[in-house]
């Protein structure tokens, strides 16, 4: 052992941890293709964060929860995202997994934290696409309306979502909506490298309107409409950043995808940071236009922006604008369930899910299941439920991914300083802590009935994992077997023998194996 290297002891039972010096290729059903370029990558971060979060969800919580300070909401939940995206920087280049949070939890803090995390990131990511769905809707509405369309009622909106002088139960679906989150799985079912070229090209639309928006907006500024910049108190500010915090954690989702990155261990963590810098650029100078062009009264909760310049006299421009909105913001969708599949196969590989969710397509080397299966829950949700609703229940799943991923970096900062980290997390103890004070003091502002259904959600997990995953998982078929390394899975190649070193050298504790020495390969060998 390294001198001054502390062991991370594999763990026994619910703690167990997969080995973090092992290399997981290929899974039963085959492996996933190595694809994503450093700008593709950065791409995918940006698509992710820059969305429904200027479009629709700053018009939103300006309208009705922050005013003007929005500003500094995006500022207050930037600052806890910053400080776990230099976690989330660290952990990329040093796993390089599918999985992100789900990965980092297991392989450090143990299987029992990995679960409940991936469990978690499921219904957030699958939640975002639909509140995204959501969020394009009201554009593509206020388009349609433009031109002098008008969709039929029952496919308009969610139940209960009527605007004033339409009655009660006129809404059934929010048709488009779900049509939107079934034409993202298809796309993500044909490769993720066609469907990587459709990212990075829409997220250079995404980001010239946003141009558009900022120079041309400014010249219709009326400082008046800053005043009061504070109307519903530092409170109001503060619920309305754990609020827009839905709208700056993207790259997480982002890092789910390492295993598809050409070099993951120096793009990641290059990444993860030039999206979150490009895009909290974006939504300062985008809120600042907002709320100087309308008082916050007037602000459009579904369409601000459009609305906004519409008020103006640059009718043109909103059309424009709403166009415009409908194609970028895609961009959210394909990341986050991309984030979601990517989770889902992780997990299922690992034998925490059932491992026909793992399989990939042969030509195409994605989950193709799990894909069209995210694609109709996410489809299910932005047809039935409101956008605050949906945005709520997804944020405080997220920052208790974050609040795990910044322990876990000073964890394995301390129990495992000799591994090879292409990127270091800067103020080592203090700007992971800073995240994780960030991320609980965001989550106390969220409702009563947002943590209910976070709860029931968790209670479900427990019962999963105890009833299926904690028997089944790859790690309980090593324990079961101790001294012997377990089968890789069919189609995977075998690991090196146990004795072989490897980069953990001959201390299999320290590698992360288990007790018995097969730690050799990933999941103490079991190829996944």
């Amino acid at each position: 052992m390294a001198s001054g290297q502390q062991s991370l002891s594999p763990g026994r039972g619910v703690f167990r941890r997969k080995p973090i010096d092992s290399v997981e290729e290929q899974t039963e059903g085959g492996g996933l293709a190595k694809a994503l370029g450093l700008w593709q990558l950065t791409a995918i971060g940006v698509g992710a964060i820059i969305g429904a979060g200027v479009f629709s969800l700053a018009g939103a919580v300006a309208n009705e929860t922050a005013g003007p300070a929005v500003l500094f909401s995006f500022l207050i939940a930037g600052v806890a995202s910053a400080a776990a995206a230099f976690s989330y920087a660290e952990f990329a280049g040093l796993i390089p997994r599918a999985g992100s949070a789900y990965t980092y939890g297991y392989m450090v803090l143990g299987e029992i934290v990995g679960w409940f995390i991936g469990w978690d990131l499921l219904l957030e990511y699958i939640a975002i696409v639909s509140v995204v769905a959501i969020g394009i809707s009201g554009y593509f509405d206020f388009f349609l309306s433009g031109i002098g369309l008008e969709l039929p009622l029952w496919m308009s909106g969610a139940p209960g979502t009527e605007p004033e002088g339409v009655p009660d139960g006129s809404y059934k679906v929010n048709l488009f909506a779900v049509l939107l989150c079934l034409g993202i799985a298809f796309l993500l079912t044909r490769g993720v490298k066609n469907a990587a070229r459709f990212e990075t090209a829409f997220v250079v639309l995404k980001v010239a309107i946003v141009g558009v928006i900022v120079v041309v907006g400014v010249f219709f500024i009326d400082t008046a409409n800053y005043d009061p910049f504070f109307p519903f108190g530092v409170g109001g500010t503060l619920s309305g950043a754990a609020l827009v915090f839905f709208a700056v954690f993207g790259y997480d989702a982002m890092s789910t995808a390492a295993e598809e990155s050409k070099d993951a261990q120096r793009h990641m963590p290059k990444a993860i940071i030039y999206s979150l810098v490009i895009s909290m650029v974006l939504y300062v100078l985008a809120s600042l236009v907002l709320t100087g062009m309308q008082n916050y009264t007037e602000i459009d909760p579904t369409a601000g922006f459009s609305a906004a310049f519409a008020s103006v006299g640059l009718g043109w421009l909103a059309n424009v604008i709403a166009i415009g909105a409908v194609l970028s913001i895609l961009t959210v969708m394909f990341t986050f369930m991309l984030g979601a599949t990517r989770v889902w196969f992780a997990m299922s590989r690992d034998g925490l899910l059932p491992k026909w969710f793992a399989k990939t397509d042969r030509k195409h080397h994605v989950p193709v299941r799990v894909t069209w299966i995210a694609g109709v829950l996410s489809a299910v949700l932005a047809g039935f439920f409101p956008i605050i609703e949906v945005a709520e229940l997804t944020n405080i799943g997220i920052l208790s991914a974050f609040v795990v991923v910044c322990i876990a970096v000073i964890v394995l900062r301390y129990k495992r300083p000799d591994l090879p980290r292409t990127f270091r997390t800067p103020g080592m103890p203090v700007v992971p802590l800073i995240g994780v004070v960030f991320s609980l003091w965001l989550i106390s502002f969220l409702g009563w009935h947002t943590w209910l259904r976070f709860g029931i959600w968790l209670v479900i997990g427990l019962v999963v994992y105890f009833a299926f995953s904690y028997r089944n998982s790859n790690m309980n078929r090593v324990a079961a077997t101790p001294g012997a390394p377990a089968a890789p899975a069919a189609g995977a190649p075998a690991g090196p023998p146990p004795d072989d070193g490897g980069a953990g050298g001959s201390d299999a504790s320290s590698a992360g194996g288990d007790p018995g020495g097969s730690g050799g390969g990933d999941g103490g060998g079991s190829g996944t």
